[in-house]
């Protein structure tokens, strides 16, 4: 079942990737108490995910934070050193958190898997984005088709902030 508007997110593991390595940190804690915009994507250095997705919220981050925002994460299901090497690539690391979800458990707890195997890539996280206040859903935007960025790029949540 996938996660809807007021539902509370699933307190499960993942990995924040940071320059020192990685930090081990619940769900449940990483959004506690702030609001918090997650960008998730079907993987890092893909194309779509690294030429249009992602940029726009590095470009729109001072224009989020100033509406209350308290961080942008984006998450895949990929290991804590992809998502470093990642945030490093396009030049993200002091504006957005890596999340690794490597074993996709929390990206199977929200209800947003999707079975990429016929492109090699097995399965990862639908393309979403969603502001949660202090672990809830408020907003929740899920890309339709794949390979485009447009109901849960930047622009759509400046529109809902």
């Amino acid at each position: 079942m996938t996660i809807s508007i007021g539902d509370r997110l699933p307190d499960v593991q993942i990995k924040k990737a940071s320059p020192e390595g990685a930090e081990d940190i619940g769900a449940r804690e990483f959004f506690a108490g702030r609001n918090v915009v997650l960008v998730g994507v079907p993987g890092a250095f893909t194309p779509t995910c690294s030429n249009n997705h992602v940029p726009g919220f590095v470009e729109n981050y001072d224009a989020i934070l100033g509406r209350g925002v308290d961080a942008i994460a984006v998450l895949a299901v990929n290991d804590h050193h992809v998502m470093r090497a990642w945030a490093r690539f396009m030049g993200a690391e002091d504006k957005l958190m890596f999340l690794a979800d490597g074993n996709g458990a929390f990206t199977r707890a929200l209800g947003l898997e999707t079975d990429l195997s016929v492109r090699g890539l097995g399965n990862r996280c639908k393309r979403f984005s969603m502001i949660v206040e202090d672990g809830v859903v408020k907003h929740l935007n899920i890309e339709e088709k794949t390979g485009q960025a447009v109901t849960s790029g930047a622009a759509r949540i400046l529109e809902q902030l």
